[in-house]
């Protein structure tokens, strides 16, 4: 099976070839057509002052797993507008983004996000987030 036929696999490859990923440490969990769940180890460099994931790390993801999540429907994605509601402060052991593409488009791909933070094996509602995203070529 080609990697293009396993959503999986592409995805994983896309992760492992983004600098930016493989410095936060982000993993993929899951890919299918439409969807893709991602994870984060907590590091407290990744933090801000207060200690709670830092909010650009919080956009990361959300752009991160929402561009994965339309790339298993249209392949290569750049983003063209993202948007994060921070719900509550990022406190957790790891935390889990999970997006998906809300409507596909030949220009446009409309995705949404759910990031999660788990302690103690629980998870919670932290930051939702949407994402518009551009088909590129080749």
């Amino acid at each position: 099976m080609a990697p293009q036929d396993d959503p999986l696999a592409l995805i994983r490859g896309i992760n492992a070839s983004a600098a930016f990923n493989r410095w936060c440490g982000i993993e993929v969990l899951s890919a299918g057509e439409g969807r893709a769940e991602i994870a984060l180890a907590w590091r407290p460099d990744l933090g801000q002052y207060a200690g709670f994931l830092h909010a650009a790390i919080l956009g990361g993801l959300v752009d991160t797993a929402c561009g994965f999540a339309a790339a298993t429907v249209v392949g290569r994605v750049l983003a063209s507008h993202y948007a994060v509601n921070c719900l509550r402060p990022a406190v957790g052991e790891r935390f889990i983004a999970r997006g998906r593409v809300v409507k596909p488009g030949r220009t446009q791909v409309f995705t949404a996000c759910e990031l999660f933070a788990v302690k103690d094996g629980r998870e919670t509602l932290v930051a939702t987030g949407e994402t518009l995203l551009t088909p590129v070529p080749g």
